[in-house]
Formats: structure tokens, C-alpha cells, sequence
């Protein structure tokens, strides 16, 4: 039974922490690819101007070049309208058979909100969830504020924490700093080349 591993998010940039925590899920629990699917247009309001998804999904394909386990896919940015993941995951399962075990990895704090997802009520029956640990997260709440058959649907991920946000790496460029090892190489030359988030992080 093949065994696909998810990663969204808006990968604004994509760094580290997302490149070792698709590893570890992978590892664990031995995922065939793990499908990295960049956001096209977020339903979520964000503090910031989104980058536009081409620069996005660019760097998601330089940083994810190294690992054969890792793809990347379009469908999201090429959907009309906000991106909801109940939608991406029927989509798959209609790609790659009903069949298919999928694990959506997200990270703590997003496993604390799942009941806020857009058809929540629908996702348990269609992805499994790997929660990863996040600096100031604890997944032992999760046990107080799901319900049974969200719980039964997640598997924490053993690894310890890394505190990389994406929010940090915009602050450090805006501010001339150095971003060297928090994001891959060639995503960090791609930021520089084409002047991301020099502007700031602010509408």
C-alpha cells in the first residue's frame, strides 16, 4: 500500500525545519515520498503580503531538490479560489487511489486548531495527521481539546523541536542579517537574487 507523506503550508520561504521534519515523518513512518504542495491563494488572513506563489513554489523546488523522497505539486496555486486542505486531500485521493495511506504533517500548533479547518468534520476519514513538536506548543493538550476520533487520527512525531519560522527569516532579510543555514543554499541565493522580503514584513 503506498504511503504518502504532505507538507503544505505557504512556504514563505521554505527552511529547514520543514526539510527535517518531512525527513523524520518520512523515516518514522516510512513514507514512499513525502508531496510538498506550496499554498496558492491562503483562505487565512496573514499579518504580511503573501509573496507571490511562483516565487514560493520556485524556492520549494530548489530546497527539496536534494532529497529523491521529496516532490513538489502545482495543484494548489493552479486551484481558483482559497486553498482548503479537505479539498487537496480528496484531490489526492482521486490520484492516487482510495486506497493510498496519506499522513498530513503540521505542526503542533496547527494540530491544536484542526477543529477550525474548513469541513473539519471530514478529515479524520481521509488523512491520518503527524504532529510535530513546536517551541511553546504542547501536544499533551491535544488529549483535552479534540474529540476521540481526531485523536485516533494523529501520530506524534518524535523529534525534538526546531525553533526556524519563516516569519524569522523575513525579519533577518529585511534587516540585512544573515540566513545561512536556516534556509538551503540555493533557496537563500534565489532570495537575495530576486530581492524578497527586503521590503519588510508589513502591509
Amino acid at each position: 500500500m503506498l504511503r504518502i507523506g504532505i507538507m503544505g503550508g505557504t512556504f514563505d520561504p521554505i527552511h529547514s525545519a520543514h526539510l527535517m521534519t518531512a525527513e523524520a515523518a518520512r523515516t518514522r513512518f516510512e513514507l514512499d515520498q513525502v508531496l510538498f504542495i506550496p499554498a496558492g491563494q491562503p483562505p487565512h488572513k496573514f499579518d504580511y503580503r503573501v509573496t507571490e506563489a511562483e516565487h514560493r513554489y520556485a524556492m520549494v523546488i530548489l530546497g527539496t531538490a536534494a532529497n529523491p523522497a521529496f516532490e513538489v505539486s502545482r495543484m494548489e496555486i493552479e486551484r481558483v479560489g482559497p486553498s482548503y486542505s479537505v479539498d487537496t486531500l480528496c484531490e489526492l485521493k482521486e490520484l492516487y487511489g482510495r486506497g493510498t495511506e496519506i499522513y498530513f504533517i503540521i505542526g503542533a500548533d496547527e494540530a491544536l486548531d484542526l477543529l477550525k479547518w474548513h469541513e473539519s468534520e471530514r478529515l479524520p476519514e481521509l488523512a491520518r495527521f503527524v504532529a510535530a513538536p513546536r517551541p511553546g506548543f504542547d501536544l499533551p493538550e491535544l488529549e483535552n481539546l479534540l474529540p476521540r476520533n481526531f485523536l485516533d487520527a494523529i501520530d506524534m512525531l518524535p523529534m525534538m523541536p526546531i525553533d526556524i519560522s519563516a516569519t524569522e527569516i523575513r525579519e533577518r532579510v529585511a534587516s540585512e542579517k544573515s540566513i545561512r543555514y536556516l534556509v538551503p543554499d540555493n533557496v537563500e541565493a534565489y532570495i537575495h537574487k530576486h530581492g524578497l522580503y527586503r521590503e519588510g514584513i508589513t502591509k
